[in-house]
């Protein structure tokens, strides 16, 4: 597996990077939509993990504790300018966990981490493990969750298979997750949440906010689990408000 392989610059004379994590079963192409939108001063770079999309053919990650050490590894490379995390789902999971990691063995943290519709880490699953799940009633159990499979891949059996490797492993890093307490970040930390988001309501968003001893800062968006993508301009204006807030 080649560690260079989790990115891909965009806008090279930027001040600022902003690395974007997906949702569990989610790639990087929304990502580059934000290219456009974010404008000159950010450079974007959607995070590739393997199993998916331009990495298909390398197996996913399916363990946290696996996948960290090797995205901070690779991100040692761009220390030189400021750079911010944005994660939605399961990609707030990951950018928080390599915050810590990065903090711990290189001594350096984002200006900012955007954790968008995810409960703070410390609270627990709230739902039974089901990555192991036979494949019929895994769909099932994620359309009653989030109504978040792609229309597409449900009514194409192909897509489907090459799909639910990805889903399993990206589950099974999530429920196989396990909290360990350590000191507060000292970066700002932005949350996001959809007001009609039925999996993640505001208190488990507030409960970020005993992340980070620096800012914090809670903000709703009308939309459901997936409002980035329903709503994607207010949150971009947020997000770019933000990076000018804390980064300068």
């Amino acid at each position: 597996m080649s560690d260079s392989g989790f990115f891909s610059a965009s806008n090279q004379n930027a001040r600022i990077r902003l690395f974007c994590f997906p949702h569990a079963g989610g790639g990087s192409a929304g990502f580059y939509q934000w290219k456009r939108i974010l404008g000159h001063e950010t450079e974007v770079f959607p995070v590739h993990l393997p199993g998916r999309e331009n990495r298909l053919k390398e197996p996913p990650y399916d363990r946290l504790g696996v996948m960290i050490p090797r995205l901070a590894e690779a991100m040692e490379r761009y220390f030189d300018k400021p750079f911010a995390f944005f994660g939605h789902s399961m990609g707030a999971l990951i950018s928080f966990e390599l915050s810590r990691e990065l903090r711990r063995s290189y001594g350096v943290t984002p200006v900012c981490l955007f954790a968008s519709a995810f409960r703070a880490p410390r609270l627990p699953d709230k739902h039974r493990p089901i990555h192991d799940f036979p494949d019929d009633q895994l769909v099932q159990e994620l359309l009653g969750r989030y109504n978040g499979i792609p229309e597409v891949v449900l009514r194409d059996s192909e897509l489907m298979q090459l799909y639910l490797p990805i889903l399993r492993a990206d589950l099974a890093l999530l429920e196989t997750y396990s909290y360990e307490p350590g000191v507060p970040l000292n970066c700002p930390i932005s949350v996001y949440g959809g007001v009609g988001d039925s999996e993640v309501d505001r208190t488990e968003l507030e409960a970020w906010s005993q992340q980070t001893s620096g800012s914090f800062k809670l903000q709703m968006f009308q939309g459901d689990h997936f409002f980035l993508n329903t709503n994607r301009d207010p949150l971009l204006l947020a997000i770019t408000a933000d990076l000018e807030q804390y980064a300068g």
